[in-house]
């Protein structure tokens, strides 16, 4: 019994047609839809990743989980020995799979539905000390633009992270991936390092969700293209500890951030992968600028 995918995030937002553009900057694509939500999808995908709800404030709407096959049906049932009870849709909120809401009250939609992978890239050419892959050809970036391949993960805030990691781990099969003391957890469902996290607070919120990119210089000129399209800049360029990613955020239009990210850690599904409880000082990054003081911040708080 197990979540396999994280199909996609939904928020509320003030202002759907700022967020439009906020993540249309960020290098999705609209998905035409007669719903009433704006509709978001890396450009090799077909399903959406992003959903933007009309709504008083930015918030969560909903989470989207893919358990595909004998799956779907082990996951209805641990959640019916869990106690936890179905319900209806959150207003807007995409027909079918099984609805609930998690412990700190967002709503999470399991569908009976598997990811979807976008193709392939070319392997990189890089040289290194004594491994030349790229021979009398220039490797500087020409003009680049971000183009997201797909949802990685999300991270959440939370008032009780080990809640939520028994919630998650229990009745929806997740595993843990790492996590730094009480100051932020990473689950996996795929071979991601992680697909959904949690980092403490005083309450729930969102923080941030993340997509994969082709690489260092992608993160690079996609920051520089946010920017320039007037964006203001998060966090980065920088390399987290637990898993290993490089990363960039950019803040979004409601005090959150979207993030690239490229290089994260494998973890096959029979590997014998052992959880480790990091230092505090390991919990966001091994190099990379100084972390803004209001990175940790929940906005949705005040």
């Amino acid at each position: 019994m197990a979540v396999r995918a994280l199909l996609h995030y939904a928020l509320e937002v003030p202002d759907q047609t700022v967020g439009e553009k906020f993540y249309r900057n960020f290098g999705l694509v609209d998905e035409p839809a007669r719903d009433g939500a704006v509709h978001l999808r890396p450009a090799r995908l077909e399903r959406e990743s992003v959903l933007l709800y009309a709504g008083p404030r930015k918030r969560l709407h909903h989470l989207a989980f893919g358990a595909a096959g004998d799956e779907f049906e082990a996951t209805r049932e641990s959640l019916r020995r869990a106690g936890v009870g179905e319900m209806d849709p959150p207003r807007g909120g995409p027909e079918g799979g099984i609805w609930l809401r998690d412990p700190d009250g967002n709503a999470v939609n399991v569908r009976a539905e598997t990811s979807e992978l976008p193709p392939p890239d070319p392997p990189l050419t890089l040289n290194a000390p004594g491994h030349i892959s790229r021979v009398a050809r220039r490797g500087y970036p020409e003009a680049m633009e971000p183009r997201p391949r797909r949802l990685g993960h999300v991270l959440l805030f939370t008032p009780d992270i080990d809640r939520q990691l028994a919630f998650y781990t229990q009745a929806l099969g997740m595993k843990l991936s790492d996590r730094a003391q009480r100051v932020v957890a990473f689950l996996r469902c795929t071979t991601d390092h992680h697909n959904l996290a949690f980092l403490t607070s005083a309450g729930p919120g969102f923080h941030h969700g993340s997509f994969e990119v082709g690489s260092v210089d992608e993160i690079a000129m996609g920051a520089l293209a946010m920017q320039r399209a007037g964006w203001q800049p998060g966090w980065g360029l920088g390399r987290h500890v637990i898993g290993s990613n490089f990363f960039f955020y950019i803040r979004d239009p409601w005090g959150s951030f979207a993030e690239y990210f490229h290089d994260i850690d494998y973890i096959p599904e029979d590997c014998a992968w052992q959880a480790r409880d990091f230092p505090e000082q390991d919990a966001l990054y091994k190099w990379g600028p100084p972390v803004p003081d209001d990175f940790g911040l929940n906005r949705e708080l005040a």
